[in-house]
């Protein structure tokens, strides 16, 4: 935003030396203060552009990591896709449930430990993410058992996409939508699980 406005600051500045130009001839005392406000201007100009500028540089250099953290984890999740349903299962070998291929990925990908069911893992203590807020990486928890309870996590992909292991019937590690009416109708809440990566797992910026 900040950057719409600086090609402004020029034409500004010739507006004001143009005004001063039009006024009446003025006295030598008079016109040297009018040029000093005038230099004073033009100072607090240039300074007002610098710090515009600083603050779009500053922007640039801290970009939004946990998308960035999310990438790997979720080109990880992708390459499971077909990976067998089993209850209680947490790893490829074994096949997963939902909340073991969670557990799968965040370890592997970033050495964070989380909560083995889905009844705890919603309880962590991590940012709560409204729907149009949500962000690759995000948890979502379902209640697919009709008692208002979690039953079901995913892993949000972007583009009202999710990534979790479902169930035997379903093929397991699967791919679905958050706009298919089930799934709508069953989502209670998401998390930002990701806030709690360790600080080793941030992007480093040179």
């Amino acid at each position: 935003m900040l950057n719409r406005f600086a090609p402004l600051v020029p034409l500004a500045l010739s507006l004001v030396l143009a005004a001063c130009a039009s006024h009446a001839p003025q006295t030598p005392a008079t016109a040297a203060v009018a040029k000093a406000k005038t230099a004073e201007h033009v100072i607090f100009l240039d300074e007002a552009e610098a710090e515009a500028e600083a603050a779009v540089d500053f922007a640039a250099d801290k970009p939004y990591e946990l998308p960035q953290l999310a990438d790997s984890m979720l080109s990880h999740g992708l390459s499971l896709v077909g990976t067998r349903y089993r209850y209680g299962g947490s790893t490829v070998k074994s096949g997963f449930d939902c909340s073991g291929f969670i557990g799968y990925l965040f370890k592997e990908e970033l050495g964070l430990q989380l909560p083995r069911s889905t009844r705890e893992m919603i309880n962590i203590d991590a940012p709560l993410v409204e729907r149009d807020a949500l962000e690759p990486g995000d948890l979502l928890f379902f209640s697919t058992n009709g008692r208002g309870r979690v039953s079901h996590a995913g892993i949000y992909l972007g583009d009202d996409q999710f990534i979790h292991s479902s169930s035997s019937r379903s093929g397991g590690v699967r791919v679905d939508s958050l706009e298919d009416r089930y799934w709508n109708r069953t989502f209670i809440e998401a998390k930002r699980a990701l806030a709690l990566a360790p600080s080793e797992s941030l992007p480093r910026h040179p």
